[in-house]
């Protein structure tokens, strides 16, 4: 009997990551991403925060997290159009950063702006049309975050988990929404977001009317959060 081929030992994850294209990529998305915050920490410890500034750090948190929101949108979009594969490898990453910024945003409102007066609060919400809107949004973005592992997927069935990440289109227009009502005068940058938002949702749109009906219901599963 002829002696057995010797098996090469499987890689190790290590040395996976090693192999893998832009190491440096989400590392420096974290790095970018930390960049507002460090911003507004920096001005605070010096009172460059102009005359409101409570307003000025809620307006720049949720200014961030709908950059972020908008960005993990355009991943998907963005292999579809130039054929880039790195973006869908940063999405999860986008989508939670995104989270963490809108959370931060309310918890200024709750904390600082309203000085946990829970009364006001409610009645902020219940009243004001743009802090409904946002406050909808955020808790949108909850499930997405907290579904956001490849354990979800497997927990959910890939079905599933994606029929809940779908919520991220209704969380993107309606925090382009809470823009919109928050601005009230100058919608310059809000009608940005808009048409940006509905651009990638358009590409969305092509790309899923372009595929055969069997494959638009047998698609891999490769998880993310909120989904791009």
């Amino acid at each position: 009997m002829a002696a057995s081929e010797p098996v090469a030992p499987a890689p190790s994850r290590a040395a996976h990551e090693r192999r893998q294209p832009l190491p440096w990529l989400t590392p420096g998305i974290y790095v970018g991403a930390m960049a507002p915050l460090a911003s507004i920490l920096l001005r605070a410890s010096q009172g460059a925060l102009g005359a409101n500034p409570i307003a000025e750090v809620m307006n720049e948190l949720g200014l961030s997290a709908l950059v972020l929101l908008v960005a993990s949108l355009a991943c998907t979009p963005a292999r579809h159009l130039f054929g880039w594969t790195w973006p869908i490898r940063i999405r999860r990453d986008l989508g939670l950063l995104a989270f963490s910024y809108a959370l931060l945003h309310f918890l200024t409102y709750l904390l600082l702006d309203q000085a946990l007066d829970l009364a006001a609060i409610w009645a902020d919400i219940a009243k004001r049309p743009f802090i409904t809107v946002g406050f909808l949004t955020l808790l949108l973005l909850v499930p997405l975050a907290l579904t956001s592992t490849k354990a979800s997927v497997r927990r959910l069935g890939y079905r599933r988990w994606e029929q809940i990440h779908r919520l991220v289109y209704v969380a993107g227009a309606l925090a382009v929404v809470h823009f919109f009502w928050r601005v009230k005068i100058d919608v310059t940058q809000p009608l940005t977001y808009a048409l940006v938002l509905a651009g990638l949702l358009g590409v969305r749109a092509a790309v899923w009317r372009s595929r055969p009906t069997s494959k638009r219901t047998a698609q891999s599963a490769r998880p993310g959060s909120p989904r791009g």
